[in-house]
């Protein structure tokens, strides 16, 4: 597949998606371009063998399926985040400092990189909720330009913080909004007026800080590349091209991106609430299909758990297992842990290998070092709600959950062709430990 133009389409994709409300927004709009219909969980719903439809939660997660037959055997599922870690603005936002600055009150969401939010550009975005004559209706905000800043303090009057510094999240890490004007609430009013509303009609908000850095490749052959929110945007766009670019024969496509997994995806909208197996179970529901029919489905599906990777840091290679190393643009990472943080088993890795050979794509294997803990993703989450065969895999990247991350030129492409044959395929289980895998 063509690295450059995926690349291209990859950046479009990360800078016009600063947060999880837009990454969802901007996938429904792919969606319906390649005529997808939306469904809606509070509405009744009417799908057919051969047809692709998608619906959303909370705005801000997103699960897409194609039906190829009445009599389909599983599902062949890819299940990414769209949420990254980042700073909420929390309510009554504005700090007055000596009538001279205002900044404004954020929180930290998720486990994140601190240092590399101070001194670049920052802007605002998310949803606001407001009043309407028969209730209340979502818009989306984004203030598409530099507007914040979070300045460091100069080093003359923190002579030691070169040699380490504990961050306060309350004290340090507060962006820099506007010099003190005889406005009020002047924050509340800059969304109201992006948003074309009254600030009285603004009944709620949720809103995050985001880089303003775009997206951009590296290095002296244009081997890396770099933005924010890689992960996990990087693997649900490139779930989203091999879905739409898919032909199933033998079980439902299910492309799937959660919210709230860099905070424990225990939200409804999260791998740990029930919306994909609502989903699944009312798909086959639609298709006629009985309770049995469902339990065998799932025996005969197979989950391919999305996220990034840690690559091999180029000034801490002692970071990283001593036999089990990845590399930016080597291809996609099998990830395993032993205590379950990831679900990769000899199952699920070998019918993930069999998929990247069919698909042609080079593939690495990470594991942490034994003395190590490593993070968690959300393909054991997800198994609380729906229990199948589970492997997760990701793409391999540098400073993870730092505002600005870095990754290879060469891996999106490698994802999209492995996603490509994973929607198209099927796997049946004949017996105890025995799959047939259809191509």
């Amino acid at each position: 597949m063509d690295s450059k133009q995926i690349n291209k389409e990859l950046f479009s994709f990360l800078d016009h998606s600063p947060n999880a409300f837009f990454a969802v927004k901007n996938m429904c709009d792919v969606l319906d371009k390649n005529g997808m219909t939306r469904l809606y969980e509070g509405m009744p719903w009417d799908i057919e063998p051969g047809k692709g439809y998608y619906l959303t939660r909370n705005d801000s997660a997103v699960i897409a399926f194609k039906i190829p037959k009445k009599d389909y055997k599983g599902f062949r599922i890819m299940a990414s985040h769209c949420d990254s870690p980042v700073f909420k603005i929390k309510i009554n936002a504005e700090i007055t400092i000596e009538d001279r600055y205002v900044k404004l009150n954020v929180e930290k969401y998720g486990g994140m990189l601190c240092a590399p939010w101070f001194d670049r550009p920052l802007s605002v975005a998310g949803r606001v909720i407001v009043r309407t004559k028969d209730g209340i209706e979502t818009r989306l905000v984004n203030v598409d330009r530099d507007l914040m800043i979070i300045p460091n303090l100069a080093i003359h009057m923190n002579r030691q913080v070169n040699e380490g510094y504990a961050y306060n999240a309350q004290v340090d890490m507060l962006p820099l909004f506007c010099e003190k004007g005889e406005e009020s609430d002047s924050f509340r009013n800059l969304i109201a007026s992006e948003v074309g509303v009254s600030v009285e009609d603004i009944l709620d908000a949720d809103l995050f800080l985001y880089n303003r850095m775009p997206a951009t490749t590296l290095g002296l052959n244009n081997e890396f590349i770099a933005s924010g929110r890689l992960d996990d945007l990087q693997c649900a766009f490139a779930s989203l091209k091999g879905f739409v670019e898919s032909t199933p024969k033998g079980s439902v496509a299910v492309h799937c991106v959660f919210d709230n997994e860099e905070v424990g995806s225990g939200t409804k909208q999260g791998a740990a609430g029930s919306f994909l197996k609502d989903t699944l179970h009312r798909i086959n529901r639609s298709m006629g299909k009985t309770e049995d029919d469902y339990l065998m489905d799932i025996a005969s599906s197979f989950l391919v758990s999305a996220d990034n990777a840690h690559a091999v840091h180029p000034n801490h290679k002692d970071k990283t297992d001593p036999t089990n190393r990845v590399y930016p643009n080597k291809g996609v990472v099998i990830k395993y842990s032993a205590n379950q943080k990831y679900t990769t088993d000899a199952v699920s890795g070998a019918m993930i290998r069999a998929i990247f050979e069919k698909a042609g794509v080079p593939y690495q294997i990470f594991t942490n070092r034994s003395d190590m803990l490593g993070g968690s993703t959300l393909g054991n989450i997800a198994q609380s709600q729906v229990s199948l065969n589970t492997v997760d895999v990701g793409l391999p990247q540098l400073a993870m959950h730092s505002p600005y991350e870095t990754a290879g030129a060469e891996d999106t492409a490698y994802l999209v062709a492995t996603a490509k044959v994973l929607f198209s395929s099927s796997v049946e289980e004949t017996g105890n430990g025995e799959y047939k895998l259809i191509f």
